[in-house]
Formats: structure tokens, C-alpha cells, sequence
């Protein structure tokens, strides 16, 4: 099997690979992976940058210029993408393969390309690098590693319009349910939602000022390939970054509604209670005064005594209500 995989171009990922590599590939002219032994138009090397092993081929690599080789090796995640001796470099924002972590977690993909090779490294397995690997290994071409990294770059940006499109979906539910006056228990639904609009915006975001800058600051040095991927990906990543603020402004616009409906719920419980109160209020007073244990009490000697206090309290909690719900309805 590894036999075969050699002969079209690819090295595979074992756990004694002396240059820490996850896999290699070679390509050739048509795009297609280049035969075993075969002149190579250009190449891909991916790197595990845990690996002691990676870290020491990247920094002995004389062909990456010092910034695309400290791009590679840098201790902390900063995303960023810039343009120097002919090569691209940068760090993106990706999502962690769903088999080697939980939930939507964001890894980072760091990145070095010219126009004859792409080296990619990661800490952790990601989504889009493995999508694009398996799309090589099913036999789909790419004539160039600007277009291999447009390739990585898109499966990003569609795993986030998914992320995106769900989200919506979610957010349909939770507006039926509070339209339809079902909404007790959404409020944490609808917060986890607000959470996730914004870990989305923040990543899209990113992605786009990303390649906005990129071909603002270096419109004149870019290759033409390199031109036409970011003009591309940075209008994708724009659209998408504008889905992904109408999202953010439908879970603030479901969360004010939502809030609004838990303050006329408080305020028709703060109602009831006071119109309780001002109705128990007399009687408290009528009875307190009746209760008291002193000399001259009213009908403290006649059997009526109870009945007529009794009415009296009844008499005077009756208006009261009368008057306060009254003046609930003017009001």
C-alpha cells in the first residue's frame, strides 16, 4: 500500500519519519500527483509543528526566507498573512477535525507558499487540510500551490457558511417559539446561540480584513495567481462576513424581544402582587386595631361583634380592589 501511495507522489505520515512529515505530495504539470520518480512541477509538505522532528526540517529548510520560516516556528497563534521574497506566509484561522476534538473548536493553519511549493504546518488535525488531502488522494488536480491554497482557504470558508446556516436555522426555531408565545425555555438556547454568532463573526472577520490587507499592501508584489486567490477569497470571506452579521443582528433583535416579553411577564406579576397588597392592607389595619388587647374595643360585648368586623374589612377590601383595578385600566 505504502508502495502504491509513493509511486503517485505521496508520502505517507509514519510515526518514524525522520523529517516529522504528516504527508508529502509531488505534482505534476497537469495538476495531477506526479509518478514515481517524474520530473515534479511543484510540491506540498504538511508538518505536525509538535513534532521536534518538524520543527528542526522547517528551520534547516534554506529555501524559506527567515519571515516564512519564523512564521512556521512561532511560539504563539497570530493570524496574519504577508508577502516577502516571493514568498506567501501566514497564519488563518481554521476548524480542528471533528474526530480529534469536541464541539466547534478553532485551530490555526500556518502556511508558506511560492510559486514551485506549499508548506503547511498545524498542531492539531484540521478540518479543511484534511478535506483537501483527501480531495488529492481521489485524484483531483491542482496545477499550483496558490490554487492548493485556495482550495484550503474555501473548505474553511464553507465549513463556516455551514456553521452559519445552522446557526440560522436554530435561530428560525427560537423566533416560532417566540411569536408563538412558546418561548419559556429558550433563553439559554438563544444565549449559546448569541455565543456562537460570535465566535463565527470573530473567525469571518478575521478572514476577510486578512485578505483585504493582504492585497492592499502588497497590490503591486503579488504574483498574478496569488492576486486572483485573494481577490477571490476576500470577496467570499466578505459576503460570508456580511451572513454572519445579519445572524448577530437577529439574536440581538430575538434577545430584546425575548426580554421584552420576560418584562411584561414581571410586570404582570408585580401587578398581581400589588393589587394583593393594597387589597390585605385594610384588612391587616381593621384587624390589627380589632385585635388589641385594651379597654373600649367596639363590639367587643355584642355576639355581632365578629360579623360586623368582619363585614366592615370585606367592605372596606371590595373598594379598594374596585379602585385599584379602575385605575389599572385608565392607566
Amino acid at each position: 500500500m505504502q508502495d502504491s501511495a509513493a509511486a503517485l507522489g505521496r508520502v505517507p505520515f509514519e510515526s518514524s519519519d525522520e523529517n516529522g512529515l504528516v504527508f508529502a505530495f509531488d505534482f505534476a504539470a497537469d495538476g495531477a500527483l506526479a509518478a514515481g520518480g517524474a520530473p515534479a512541477e511543484w510540491t506540498w509538505r504538511s508538518y505536525a509543528l509538535t513534532d521536534a522532528r518538524a520543527r528542526r526540517s522547517i528551520e534547516s529548510d534554506l529555501a524559506l526566507p527567515d519571515a516564512a520560516r519564523s512564521t512556521l516556528l512561532a511560539g504563539q497563534e497570530s493570524c496574519h498573512i504577508d508577502f516577502e521574497d516571493g514568498w506567501l506566509h501566514g497564519e488563518l484561522p481554521d476548524l480542528r477535525h471533528e474526530s480529534y476534538s469536541t464541539g466547534r473548536e478553532v485551530g490555526h493553519l500556518r502556511f508558506a507558499v511560492s510559486e514551485t511549493a506549499l508548506v503547511s504546518g498545524r498542531r492539531q488535525p484540521l478540518r479543511s487540510v484534511e478535506a483537501a488531502r483527501n480531495a488529492v488522494e481521489r485524484g483531483k488536480r491542482f496545477r499550483s500551490p496558490y490554487e492548493m491554497v485556495e482550495a484550503i482557504v474555501s473548505q474553511t470558508l464553507i465549513h463556516l457558511d455551514a456553521e452559519i446556516r445552522k446557526l440560522g436555522e436554530t435561530l428560525d426555531t427560537i423566533e416560532d417559539r417566540i411569536v408563538t408565545d412558546s418561548w419559556h425555555g429558550e433563553r439559554e438556547a438563544l444565549s449559546a446561540s448569541r455565543r456562537d454568532a460570535v465566535v463565527l463573526h470573530r473567525q469571518v472577520a478575521t478572514m476577510t480584513t486578512l485578505f483585504r490587507d493582504l492585497r492592499h499592501s502588497h497590490e503591486d508584489e503579488l504574483p498574478g495567481a496569488a492576486d486572483a486567490m485573494a481577490t477571490r477569497l476576500s470577496a467570499r470571506a466578505t459576503a460570508l462576513h456580511h451572513d454572519c452579521e445579519q445572524i448577530q443582528a437577529r439574536a440581538r433583535l430575538l434577545q430584546d424581544e425575548l426580554l421584552a416579553k420576560l418584562t411584561a411577564q414581571s410586570n404582570r406579576l408585580l401587578y398581581f402582587l400589588s393589587v394583593m397588597t393594597a387589597v390585605l392592607m385594610p384588612m391587616t389595619i381593621i384587624s390589627g386595631l380589632f385585635g388589641m388587647n385594651v379597654e373600649g374595643i367596639p363590639f367587643a360585648t355584642g355576639e355581632a361583634g365578629f360579623w360586623i368586623v368582619s363585614a366592615l374589612a370585606v367592605a372596606v377590601a371590595v373598594a379598594v380592589l374596585f379602585g385599584v383595578t379602575r385605575l389599572g385600566r385608565s392607566s
